[in-house]
C-alpha cells in the first residue's frame, strides 16, 4: 500500500526553504559546494543549487558522490560501499561542502559518504541536507537542513520520487510486510 504525503508543489516549497536556510547559515560566503549522494540526492542538490543561484547571494558548485554496494542487497545500504561514478570536478579543500541526500534514516549512508568525501579532500566544514528525515538513527548523524520529517517504522519505506528519475515528484510511504522490515 502506498500513501502520497507530499506532492510536487509542496516539495518545491520545501526545497526553496532549505535553499534559503543554506544561504542564511552561510551568509558572507562567496561560494559553497553541494555534493549530492547518487541517486536522488544529486537531483535534490541540483534543485537546491538552482534556488541558491537564483537568490544571487553566492555561487554554487555541484558534484555527485556515488557510494554503491558490493552485491545486490540494497537493504544493507553502505555495508560494503565502493566509489564508482563520483563526479566532483572541483577542489573541496578549505571549502564549505553541503552533503545532500534524499532520505536520512539510520545514518549509515551519510557516515560512509563523509568518509568518502574526506578521501577526496579536506573541506573547511561539512553540512548535511536531507529532504526527508525518517528518524531512527543507528549512527550519531543529524541533518543541518531538512525538507520534511517523517517518523516511520521499520515496516514502512519512505520514498522521494523525482521527476528526472521517476517521471513524477512526490514523497510517499509504502507499507512492507513484516518479513521485509529492517532490524534495528
Amino acid at each position: 500500500m502506498r500513501t502520497v504525503i507530499l506532492e510536487k508543489e509542496e516539495i518545491d516549497k520545501k526545497l526553496k526553504r532549505m535553499a534559503s536556510q543554506i544561504v542564511e547559515r552561510n551568509v558572507g560566503e562567496k561560494s559553497i559546494c553541494l555534493i549530492g549522494i547518487v541517486r536522488r540526492g544529486v537531483n535534490v542538490a541540483e534543485s537546491l543549487a538552482e534556488h541558491i543561484i537564483a537568490s544571487g547571494e553566492m555561487n554554487v558548485e555541484v558534484g555527485s558522490l556515488d557510494i554503491t554496494l558490493y552485491g545486490a542487497d540494497h537493504n544493507l545500504i553502505a555495508k560494503y560501499p565502493v566509489l564508482n561514478d563520483t563526479d566532483i570536478r572541483f577542489s573541496i579543500d578549505n571549502k564549505i561542502v553541503v552533503l545532500v541526500d534524499d532520505i536520512l534514516y539510520t545514518g549509515k549512508t551519510i557516515h560512509t559518504a563523509i568518509d568518502a568525501l574526506l578521501d577526496i579532500g579536506s573541506p573547511s566544514e561539512v553540512q548535511l541536507a536531507c529532504f526527508v528525515d525518517r528518524g531512527r538513527r543507528t549512527f550519531p548523524i543529524s541533518a543541518d537542513y531538512v525538507g520534511v520529517r517523517v517518523p516511520s517504522s521499520g515496516l514502512e519505506r519512505v520514498v522521494l520520487h523525482v521527476e528526472e528519475v521517476d517521471g513524477e515528484s512526490c514523497v510517499m510511504i509504502e507499507k512492507r510486510d513484516s518479513s521485509a522490515a529492517f532490524k534495528i
